[in-house]
């Protein structure tokens, strides 16, 4: 139901269910949009847009880390 809901957003859930369930000429050409997309942001907002992705990312190392020393 969630991913239904995500996949009639009209531009990213069209490119999300391609990446989902297309070739892998499609889920390379998702990532690069992806990437570009966090280029402009860089470039509108600056180091706002450098350091939240990073900080977004520190919950999940963190549970990875937990994860692996607990075996």
């Amino acid at each position: 139901m969630i991913a239904k809901m995500i996949y009639n957003v009209p531009v990213f859930g069209w490119m999300l269910k391609e990446a989902m369930s297309g070739s892998t000429t499609a889920k390379v050409l998702f990532i690069i949009n992806l990437l570009l997309v966090w280029l402009l942001a860089i470039i509108t907002f600056g180091y706002p847009a450098i350091i939240l992705p990073a900080l977004a990312a520190v919950p999940t190392m963190f549970v990875l880390l937990i994860l692996i020393t607990k075996g």
